[in-house]
């Protein structure tokens, strides 16, 4: 008879096993376990102070772990240094040698190591034709922009062919435009050569854009782990919530929880959701309503759930899209996203006007914490 036993699943090419960084009492990594595999992309998102850049560095060698470990490909990195890890960093001011050229910077660690003059040269210009800056392999980094220098710094960390990149923050100097420009090329040319990448950011749009998954840390604690979507639409915790995009929180008691639907007793509107969640009625929610998934109406909708007035408080152009608040009956305000489809709609909203916003009973999550 044939064995039913499963094959076993693979161990993670990047573990990081309970591992803490106490700073004086200070525990800046609080027990953060987590694994990460070959060829991902990973995100660590937070905000300043939260654990994610002495996470890193801890990845790097650059910060040496209280307890736990942090294995890569089998191998515990625990008592090796940085210069010795099979990985580079690249940092956000890129570190570049001003003195140098764009060339000479990329071959600065290959020559350290010893390798043939041939072997040099070859990585060096595989590496340049990789970020698309042949032409000015003979420029130093002051002749450069922002973004060529964020290449320069790319190539670099690539050209030893390390198995893992390490970025931090690593388009944090470069303005909006170019910075949302850098950021898909970034991951192609990281793709195309095929590196694991752990990532550090406080940008939630440059993670959302960039990684596979997405480590959210709060005070040394990761509070979610998935990829971008699942962050996005099914947020776990109140924090994840209202830190990842824009969000309408509102806190109420679950009045109804049945198996297919539940509804949310709020001071301005009572929401049914499409499904249960298996809570005790009376227990304190907060409803999570994103406001891209809000329609405006002049006239009060048909239902009797999902659906409240308000006044328009306030808006904001955005091109491509408003942003309404609209201010409620408990003085609450609820932000509203529509998109601007039409270049001279009729019967455009503005200030002071009276409306009615609703919804599908599929656009609201509901948080228990």
């Amino acid at each position: 008879m044939a064995s039913t036993t499963l094959p076993a699943r693979p161990a993670a090419f990047l573990q990081i096993q309970d591992v803490v960084k106490d700073f004086n009492g200070f525990l800046a990594v609080n027990h953060v376990s987590l694994d990460i595999a070959q060829g991902e992309i990973f995100a660590l998102l937070g905000s300043s102070g939260c654990g994610k850049s002495t996470l890193l560095r801890m990845l790097g060698g650059f910060e040496t772990p209280t307890s736990g470990r942090i294995v890569l490909d089998g191998q515990d990195l625990a008592d090796l240094p940085p210069y010795q890890r099979p990985m580079n960093m690249m940092f956000q001011s890129y570190a570049l040698f001003p003195h140098l050229s764009v060339w000479s910077n990329i071959a600065f660690g290959l020559q350290r190591e010893g390798l043939p003059r041939a072997q040099v040269a070859e990585r060096v210009d595989a590496m340049l034709k990789l970020v698309q800056l042949q032409k000015f392999a003979q420029r130093k980094p002051h002749q450069l922009s922002g973004g060529q220098q964020q290449r320069v710094a790319l190539a670099r960390s690539l050209a030893k062919q390390p198995r893992m990149l390490l970025l931090d923050e690593p388009l944090g100097a470069l303005d909006k435009k170019l910075r949302e420009e850098t950021q898909i090329e970034l991951v192609n040319i990281i793709e195309q050569v095929g590196v694991t990448c752990v990532m550090v950011t406080h940008d939630q749009d440059e993670a959302m854009t960039m990684a596979s998954r997405i480590a959210i840390m709060s005070e040394g604690r990761l509070l979610q782990v998935g990829p971008p979507g699942d962050l996005y639409e099914t947020p776990a915790t109140r924090f994840v919530a209202d830190f990842i995009g824009n969000v309408n929180l509102m806190d109420g008691t679950l009045a109804v929880d049945a198996p297919d639907h539940c509804e949310i007793a709020t001071p301005d509107v009572r929401h049914r959701v499409g499904h249960g969640i298996t809570g005790t009625e009376g227990m304190a929610v907060t409803v999570a309503l994103r406001p891209e998934k809000i329609y405006l109406a002049r006239d009060k909708p048909a239902v009797d759930t999902n659906a409240v007035q308000g006044t328009v408080k306030e808006m904001s152009y955005f091109g491509s899209f408003t942003v309404f608040h609209l201010q409620l009956a408990s003085g609450a305000l609820l932000k509203v996203s529509q998109a601007n489809t039409e270049r001279h709609a009729e019967h455009r909203l503005t200030w002071g006007d009276t409306v009615w916003a609703h919804w599908a009973d599929t656009a609201q999550v509901v948080l228990t914490q």
